[in-house]
């Protein structure tokens, strides 16, 4: 029997030194958990700093030192906004035919641009109406049907542009826009 008075075993009975046992198990067990808790959160606030250290990391390279995928020429068109012009849409349809044999028939409508606002440019291309219309029939009659093929329009845009501005006095073609450029063989 004095071994069963040695192990003390607590078998629901309360006895005083008991207590003391389990207060000390409880704080024990909260002294336990506690590093273990700080060890999850520093291996979680670590992770988010590493996967926020490679997301800027990569996105650096791609944005800042990557190459681009897509090269755009150094041309003047591709530089700054395009300016807003003023639209004379007054010219009628031309039509008339190429230079061709046998011809073609040109269908051309088209607009013009000029400054915003400029009021004496608006007053200039309607009183000399019949003058543009005669110069853009005689104009293209004038032409081949191979120049008047879409891979040349901005050529023949940029080429009509200077011939109408030499004769106009004051106003000042910006821009021509074509509504209609067909040719068709006769």
């Amino acid at each position: 029997m004095s071994n069963a008075d040695d192990d003390n075993i607590d078998l629901g009975g309360d006895d005083g030194d008991a207590g003391a046992d389990s207060k000390k198990k409880k704080g024990a067990g909260f002294a336990m958990l506690l590093p273990n808790l700080l060890k999850f959160v520093a291996i979680g606030l670590g992770a988010i700093v590493v996967v926020i250290t490679i997301s800027v990391i990569t996105v650096n390279i791609v944005i800042g030192s990557g190459k681009s995928q897509t090269t755009v020429p150094e041309n003047d068109a591709y530089v700054g906004t395009k300016p807003t012009y003023s639209i004379f849409s007054a010219l009628p349809v031309i039509r008339t035919n190429t230079k061709d044999i046998p011809p073609y028939s040109v269908v051309v409508e088209m607009f013009l641009g000029y400054d915003l606002n400029n009021a004496t440019a608006a007053t200039e291309l309607t009183s000399r109406l019949v003058e543009l219309q005669d110069f853009t029939r005689n104009y293209f009659s004038n032409k081949f049907h191979v120049d008047l093929q879409p891979d040349k329009e901005e050529t023949l845009k940029n080429d009509l542009m200077e011939k109408m501005n030499r004769l106009l006095n004051t106003a000042k073609i910006r821009a021509i826009y074509f509504k209609q450029l067909s040719t068709m063989e006769m």
